[in-house]
Order: C-alpha cells, then sequence, then structure tokens
C-alpha cells in the first residue's frame, strides 16, 4: 500500500513556504539536529526529500 501526503503551499512574507509531516521524521533522532534537503530530478521529473544530521556548530 502506497502512502501519500499532501501539504498546503501558503504564502509567508517574500516567499512560499509547507511543513514536514510528523511521519517523515519518525526515524530521525529528536536529540540531533538535522538538515532537510530536497533534490529535484530533472530525468524523472521528481522530487526528492532527504534528512541529514546537522555538525554541532561550535562558539569561536
Amino acid at each position: 500500500m502506497a502512502i501519500e501526503f499532501r501539504r498546503k503551499l501558503y504564502k509567508r512574507g517574500g516567499s512560499y513556504e509547507t511543513t514536514i509531516p510528523i511521519q517523515l521524521l519518525f526515524a530521525l533522532d529528536k536529540k540531533k539536529k538535522h538538515n532537510v534537503v530536497f533534490k529535484f530530478d530533472p530525468k524523472a521529473n521528481r522530487w526528492y526529500v532527504k534528512f541529514e544530521e546537522r555538525e554541532e556548530e561550535g562558539i569561536g
């Protein structure tokens, strides 16, 4: 069975935004910080979403 999510795209200031559904975040360690990477494959005409752990930002 395929799972499908639909999210509203909304205007916020001078840009458009959407939220990441919590169902997509189940495998992430919530104690760590992550970046969300959106990648477009023009051959397949599809977007892919990837989560990568963010390195701790040092002070100084």
